[in-house]
């Protein structure tokens, strides 16, 4: 995906949805792979990964970034051997030192700490997580109760709820619904992690609909698009899948979830894996059909890694089944962009 290095923070075009779902009864029986699309990269993480990228690019390395620039342990490491240093809080961070900040957001506590210290900042949050915040600090305004569902210790859920500590309860697993607490029903909104399954999401929503009938909904749908296509694809073809390989890391939300909606959706089985290494060759015994599919945060070339190890098993065959075409994109930093060459095009390939 490429990233724009115009002034406008986003540039968004149409999610397409593609025609009919390619269907596995027209084929034989031998081993076939089924292929996900969308999958992979999205425009945050894209935007995330280049700025850090350019950034090491235009001021050399150390280059600081607070907590995982994104959940992957292959982007990371990838980085940190280019010389960046991952540090949990700012106050790891050397006084007048460059930092970047996550694609998953920090409150506006870090963003002070950071100034305190004299630090220079590049604020590399998704633009979709940025529009929460603004969400959050709208309702705010308005003195509603703001109904925050997400997964408790997630960076982005701790970075949203920042926003306005005050006004913000975490509604994270079903019991937690019996624990809010608001001042005036008729002033509730929910709101919601971006990498959240839109299922789960939605059955935490009709919990909360029972004791508050008057909430009100997010302005635009919270679950990021790109969360919600990925998902979509997994459920178009886990029913004619025996097994699907789900690749990305443990702590990533949105990858997570994937092996969730693919047994919800009838898979036999599912499995996440960061490398084709750590596939068991059990988990084969008797498949036919496998469905590949990965996070939101996982370079292609390691999926690529998952085909030629199953067709060196024996699975030759590849059909993508595509349920959307994603035309994304979203611009650097400015922060970044204003240091950049003027011949720059702020992409970088991938």
């Amino acid at each position: 995906m490429t990233t724009s290095s115009q002034d406008a923070d986003t540039v968004e075009s149409d999610t397409v949805e593609s025609g009919a779902v390619e269907s596995g009864a027209e084929h034989s029986s031998g081993k076939r792979i089924l292929l996900a699309k969308p999958r992979g990269y999205c425009a945050g993480v894209d935007r995330a990964v280049d700025t850090v990228e350019r950034a090491l690019e235009t001021y050399g390395p150390p280059v600081y970034v607070r907590k995982e620039i994104v959940h992957n342990h292959h982007v990371v490491q990838t980085l940190r051997d280019r010389g960046v240093i991952f540090v949990e809080d700012t106050s790891e961070v050397p006084e007048g030192s460059l930092v970047v900040f996550s694609a998953h957001g920090v409150s506006p506590a870090v963003h002070e700490e950071a100034s305190k210290r004299g630090l220079r900042t590049i604020d590399a949050t998704c633009p979709l997580v940025t529009k929460v915040h603004k969400e959050v600090n709208r309702f705010a305004r308005k003195d509603y109760d703001i109904l925050l569902i997400g997964h408790e210790g997630h960076e982005e859920v701790e970075g949203t709820s920042g926003e306005a500590p005050d006004r913000v309860q975490l509604v994270d697993k079903p019991d937690d619904v019996d624990d809010v607490e608001v001042r005036d029903p008729s002033k509730v909104v929910w709101l919601s992690q971006t990498t959240l399954s839109v299922d789960e999401t939605m059955e935490r929503v009709h919990q909360l609909q029972e004791r508050y009938p008057d909430m009100q909904a997010p302005p635009s749908d919270d679950i990021c698009y790109a969360t919600s296509n990925r998902q979509v694809a997994v459920k178009a073809m886990a029913a004619e899948c025996d097994l699907v390989l789900v690749v990305g890391s443990q702590n990533s939300s949105n990858s997570k979830r994937l092996v969730e909606v693919a047994l919800q959706a009838g898979a036999s089985t599912s499995y996440l894996v960061d490398y084709a290494s750590e596939i068991d060759e059990s988990w084969l015994d008797g498949v036919d059909t496998v469905g590949v599919t990965s996070g939101a945060s996982v370079p292609d070339a390691l999926v690529f890694q998952v085909l030629d190890y199953l067709q060196e098993q024996g699975w030759g065959e590849v059909e993508e089944v595509t349920t959307a075409n994603e035309k994304v994109s979203f611009a650097l930093p400015r922060e970044l962009r204003k240091d950049l060459p003027e011949n720059s095009s702020g992409s970088s390939v991938r």
